[in-house]
């Protein structure tokens, strides 16, 4: 079949090159080709929607994704200095704790006051350690957590400084 027609072009060649397409083949040729074009610009369009909206994303994405990486990073600077705090002033408690300790056997009642007070105290913490994982406002709640902890070193130094002088008015009127 192909063979057919090229033989017909060769045999018809000189017809096809002396004449013309009448206006109305022409107009069907520049008729076809507009419609080529509206496809090729709607196609055109779709493309350049689709690669806007990528870059868009991308845009997003570069700016929204640090912040979210420094949000970690700041939890981690957070739980460093939680985990600094609690070293500094726990040792400074345990150390107040024992001090007052020496003195339960000579005031136990007064002792069971005063550790009763740091128990609540002591709650109110590990409170606020349990909610510093789980709020946004995770420096509010570190300052209340350190506030807790100097109220603690505070109150031990206070209680210890009534037992003593309890103990030293007890010396006194011994004698």
């Amino acid at each position: 079949m192909i063979d057919e027609l090229e033989d017909f072009i060769k045999i018809n060649r000189r017809a096809f090159n002396n004449g013309e397409p009448s206006k109305e083949v022409w107009a069907k040729i520049a008729k076809n080709l507009q419609q080529k074009r509206a496809k090729r610009s709607t196609r055109l369009l779709t493309w350049l929607g689709g690669i806007a909206a990528v870059f868009t994303l991308s845009a997003m994405a570069l700016i929204y994704i640090p912040k979210f990486v420094n949000v970690d990073g700041a939890k981690n600077s957070v739980n460093a200095d939680v985990a600094k705090n609690e070293t500094r002033y726990r040792s400074l408690i345990i150390e107040k704790k024992d001090s007052l300790a020496i003195f339960a056997s000579s005031n136990p009642d007064l002792y069971r006051r005063f550790t009763a007070d740091l128990f609540k105290l002591d709650e109110e913490y590990n409170r606020l350690k349990d909610e510093l994982n789980t709020t946004p406002n995770r420096p509010i709640i570190l300052q209340a957590m350190i506030k807790n902890r100097e109220i603690q070193l505070k109150l031990l130094k206070q209680q210890l400084l009534i037992i003593n002088q309890v103990d030293s008015y007890n010396r006194v009127n011994q004698i």
